[in-house]
């Protein structure tokens, strides 16, 4: 079980996906899954969390059809296994 579960709702994304992705990989505290919710996006966001995933085990892709950002987290949540839960927002960038 890792100590910290990070859940990331996305939607039509790919602009901004890579660079918050790579900000919370890149944190030095490493016990983290990193539950990403793909609400439906139509754009490349689907293209790249798949690449993303294959490269990094901690990270965990559900794809749904479009529903929003409340039903998106919660979803996320209930899929969680980690002591604590960490929002993020596609854009957000982690300082580590």
């Amino acid at each position: 079980m890792p100590t910290i579960s990070v859940v990331l709702p996305v939607y039509n994304d790919e602009h901004y996906i890579s660079q918050t992705l790579d900000s919370i990989l890149n944190q030095t505290f490493p016990d983290f899954e990193l539950l990403i919710v793909d609400d439906g996006s139509t754009d490349n966001t689907s293209n790249i969390l798949k690449d993303y995933a294959a490269k990094d085990s901690r990270i965990h892709i559900f794809n749904q059809a479009n529903k929003g950002i409340t039903l998106s987290l919660n979803r996320g949540i209930r899929k969680s296994s980690g002591q604590y839960i960490a929002r993020a927002d596609s854009g957000d960038l982690s300082e580590i």
